[in-house]
């Protein structure tokens, strides 16, 4: 189990997929809004001139020394809608993320947002 308390030491970290192939530095954890449980990272991915942020699922992943090693290959997080470096997920691009994994998209009871940055 990832300890929320734990994810402020992992910013910067390498993010490598299953196979151990490097996808990025780690740039930010959000938790689910409903458990405040880690639920995905945004990992920082392209060339030096042109970076962005994609989102990856922390189910499954593990944590080393200097990396987070996701449950999901390379190929995959690279495909996932992304954002730029300095923007915000908007509320209503959340579930093209979740759905890109194959997640389920359950916002609040309300409209809430799903998932919250810290």
């Amino acid at each position: 189990m990832i300890h929320v308390g734990d994810i402020r030491e992992w910013r910067g970290y390498d993010v490598i997929d299953r196979d151990g192939h490097k996808i990025g530095m780690l740039e930010a954890i959000y938790v689910d809004t409903s458990t405040d449980a880690p639920a995905m990272a945004t990992v920082q991915t392209g060339l030096p001139t042109r970076h962005r942020l994609v989102f990856v699922p922390l189910d499954g992943a593990t944590v080393g020394p200097g990396y987070v090693k996701v449950a999901h290959d390379k190929a995959l997080v690279k495909a996932c809608p992304s954002i730029g470096t300095d923007d915000e997920l908007p509320a209503e691009e959340e579930e093209a993320i979740f759905t890109h994994y194959g997640l389920t998209y359950q916002p609040g009871t309300s409209g809430e947002r799903q998932l919250a940055r810290r």
